[in-house]
């Protein structure tokens, strides 16, 4: 790649540092300010008053709203300008006032963030964090350091999310949320500190699961979190159970909430449907 691809637009108050890479049709607008060590895959669009900066590498056809700060130094006390990267994938969504922010020694040394992500107006990913692809994140949530996000999950306004967690493919965390403890994958969380109330049933079959996988995934978050026993009795149980609990995404379940190490979010006596376990 060419350092400033010929075919990329730059308006004239723009300030790209010299040793930034451009891909072709990248479009920044006025006054943004692109930094030394950053690329920009080929078909970017920055609006005005964007800021990229640090050891950053974003993937094709992002598009960044003005005031977004890409890249800045963490916000951690520990940072010693160790160089420490963010890398974003394709085709993201970044709103106004998003700030994005690379790793730290302490923590791997990069923050990633995959494709197809939404970023809400005045959104937060602190460093070290790691998200997947096809998240939504709204408004004013903020994503604390070391934090890993799976795919196709809904992070709600205002939500805040304590450093360490962990959230599964297809969460629902509820507007206003705070998160101190893991959220598994496929369930609805909300309130402060965060319970969980059930599957996401209407955010799966959105993304066209299976009935039958549906009632499995109710039936093992019931299993797991209302059953008898221990919980690594609850989790051997639900795996001899067969049928369409052989599900991966069963699996997938188990899995998480055996991994967890901050633990698992209590659920709620009020289950998905409102109604008491």
């Amino acid at each position: 790649m060419e350092l400033i691809h010929p075919s990329a637009i730059v308006h004239p108050s723009a300030v790209v540092s010299e040793g930034a890479r451009i891909g072709a049709g990248v479009e920044i607008g006025p006054f943004s300010v692109i930094g030394p060590q950053v690329i920009l895959g080929d078909g970017c669009r920055l609006s005005s008053h964007v800021v990229v900066s640090g050891k950053t590498t974003i993937g094709k056809e992002n598009a960044i709203f003005q005031f977004a700060s890409i890249g800045a130094e963490p916000q951690d006390l520990k940072y010693r300008n160790e160089p420490s990267e963010l890398l974003i994938g394709d085709n993201n969504t970044i709103r106004e006032y998003v700030t994005l922010q690379p790793g730290t020694e302490g923590g791997g040394m990069v923050t990633s963030i995959g494709s197809g992500n939404l970023f809400m107006a005045c959104s937060h990913v602190g460093h070290d964090a790691h998200l997947g692809n096809r998240n939504i994140v709204a408004n004013s949530a903020a994503i604390s350091g070391h934090v890993q996000i799976g795919d196709f999950v809904t992070v709600g306004g205002l939500v805040g999310i304590h450093q360490f967690v962990r959230v599964g493919d297809f969460a629902f965390v509820g507007a206003g949320a705070m998160v101190n403890q893991d959220i598994p994958p496929y369930c609805l969380a909300q309130g402060d500190r965060a319970q969980l109330y059930g599957i996401n049933i209407i955010g799966l079959r959105r993304k066209e699961f299976s009935q039958p996988t549906i009632r499995a995934l109710k039936e093992t978050y019931r299993g797991l979190f209302f059953g008898s026993g221990k919980m690594k009795e609850r989790i051997q149980q639900l795996r001899t159970q067969g049928g369409d609990f052989e599900s991966p995404h069963v699996e997938k379940f188990l899995k998480f909430v055996e991994q967890s190490e901050r633990g698992i979010a209590s659920a709620s006596k009020i289950d998905d449907a409102g109604t008491s376990q």
